[in-house]
């Protein structure tokens, strides 16, 4: 993985308005036959966490040559991030559908932002503060910025804007921040078209028979 190319095409398409948001999208298709595993590295982790910006590309060689040498580790923290990216599948789910979150999956993102917040600091950078991570060329980067990304969401005004894609093929989740906040589609390119196009052929297809 050459993190540090910047001509290197998107890999993920990051449509959710939040970084925990689309790290759930990372699982596509998920309500298929044949759901399609978007994080089949760890490589594919931190590319991640390049093209969504919560680590920068020198950082991420960083991590990423480090995982070379220790591939058993990698391995386990890819494990990791697919155990948050379910927790936040369950919380996020319930927040969507106005239900309460399951005590397991709220329990699970809980131990993930208390182990964020550990290795989390505030740092004076010019006249303001930023949160920035002790270590960073831990293998577990990228996961601690996502469950701080979550806990800040789910702590947040913003949450009842939390929406899922209305094409039952698709279900991706997104922020919803449209001036009126009826967005129903991911992308309206994707989603939206096909929705469109599909409902087009339905009713040309009545009208013929």
């Amino acid at each position: 993985m050459e993190t540090g190319q910047k001509s290197q095409p998107q890999t993920f398409d990051l449509v959710a308005g939040n970084v925990c948001l689309d790290f759930i999208n990372t699982l596509d298709d998920r309500f298929s036959d044949h759901p399609k595993e978007l994080l089949a590295t760890y490589g594919d982790l931190v590319r991640f966490g390049v093209e969504s910006r919560v680590i920068g590309s020198k950082q991420a060689s960083q991590v990423v040559r480090r995982a070379h040498a220790a591939k058993d580790q990698g391995r386990a923290v890819l494990r990791k991030a697919i155990k948050l990216r379910e927790a936040l599948h369950g919380v996020f789910s319930a927040v969507a559908g106005h239900r309460r979150a399951e005590a397991r999956s709220l329990s699970a993102l809980n131990e993930f932002i208390q182990e964020s917040a550990a290795h989390t600091r505030l740092v004076e950078k010019s006249e303001s503060f930023q949160w920035q991570m002790d270590s960073t060329s831990s293998l577990e980067t990228v996961v601690w910025a996502i469950a701080r990304a979550a806990g800040e969401l789910l702590a947040s005004a913003q949450l009842q804007y939390v929406r899922m894609c209305s094409s039952p093929t698709c279900r991706w989740f997104f922020l919803d921040t449209s001036k009126g906040h009826q967005r129903r589609w991911c992308d309206m390119k994707l989603c939206g078209n096909r929705e469109k196009a599909r409902k087009f052929y339905k009713k040309r297809k009545n009208e013929s028979a």
